[in-house]
């Protein structure tokens, strides 16, 4: 029709591509970045998600989580993604991260349902917590990003729930046995957010999610699911972006 407006062309929000019909309208990324995208589909391993045989499950002495479930295979293209979003600020790629991590939700409602687990009367989303200097040089805690967008798409609401006594250097440089020891005694509750919980628990059967960027070893994630379930009579999840 004369004098209607041309529909806005979209742009990838990873590398910028700008093309009408080639962006999707869901993950925001052109068809190109969507294509590489490596999806978990076939889950392998039950506990954490991963998408072949884990030896890191096996050795765990104790693990305070029911299942962790990731949406991607930590490569060396989501490693770019991160980085972007991480490391140079792109806080944008939020939106995309946060949509991608649905589908880890959905591959614990599945398996949750194939183990005929009964259904929480609850649920809540929470984060893994960055320390002051971290979050001091990025300017932001995308897990806690990540768990906002993925309330948005779920309905599930978010609560701080952890914070960090310490600050510790990046896990990614650390083995397996150094990461376990490190992550000792560095995350503690907040009073007034189990204060708010417990009112809820002690009467609701609760599942509480855990968002992170990258399943490694779970030492991370079973360290947080550890301290809430001292004081806590939940149901702990991890629900990360990478595995």
């Amino acid at each position: 029709m004369e004098g209607q407006l041309a529909p806005r062309a979209r742009t990838c929000l990873v590398c910028g591509n700008t093309s009408k019909g080639s962006v999707s309208a869901q993950l925001q990324v052109c068809r190109s970045c969507e294509a590489a995208i490596p999806w978990i589909r076939n889950v392998q391993c039950a506990r954490c998600g991963r998408h072949e045989r884990c030896p890191d499950c096996t050795r765990r002495e104790e693990t305070y989580f029911v299942q962790n479930r990731s949406c991607v295979r930590y490569d060396e293209q989501m490693k770019s993604w991160l980085a972007l979003y991480k490391y140079r600020g792109k806080e944008s790629l939020k939106r995309v991260l946060g949509n991608m991590l649905v589908h880890a939700y959905h591959l614990h409602r599945l398996a949750l349902e194939q183990e005929a687990w009964p259904k929480p009367d609850q649920a809540y989303m929470t984060f893994v917590p960055l320390s002051e200097e971290r979050y001091g040089e990025r300017g932001f805690n995308q897990a806690e990003q990540m768990a906002v967008e993925v309330s948005r798409l779920t309905g599930i609401p978010v609560l701080p729930l952890l914070r960090r006594t310490r600050h510790t250097a990046k896990q990614s440089f650390k083995g397996r046995a150094d990461r376990l020891d490190d992550m000792q005694g560095v995350f503690e509750l907040i009073p007034e957010a189990v204060s708010q919980l417990l009112s809820y628990t002690c009467t609701q059967r609760t599942h509480l999610y855990i968002v992170d960027d990258v399943y490694t070893t779970g030492s991370t994630l079973n360290e947080c699911a550890r301290v809430i379930r001292k004081s806590l009579p939940v149901q702990v999840f991890g629900l990360t972006f990478a595995r």
